[in-house]
């Protein structure tokens, strides 16, 4: 009999799939799945900074003046 998955207290993190695309460790998913069944972000494709969850977008935003 299948069962399925256990419902985890916190959702699976998002991905920058742009940076996934190929990458050979977590196949362009951007996340992968520990031996404790916790899904993470694939520490080979996406990169986190100073303490940001997400990387930043490609290109900074900048305000219009006027």
């Amino acid at each position: 009999m299948a069962y399925g998955a256990h419902h985890s207290p916190t959702p699976p993190p998002h991905p920058d799939l742009g940076l996934a695309r190929d990458c050979e460790h977590c196949l362009g998913w951007g996340t992968v799945i520990t031996r404790d069944g916790v899904h993470e972000l694939c520490d080979t494709c996406q990169s986190t900074t100073d303490g940001d969850e997400f990387p930043p977008p490609p290109f900074p935003y900048r305000r219009s003046s006027g």
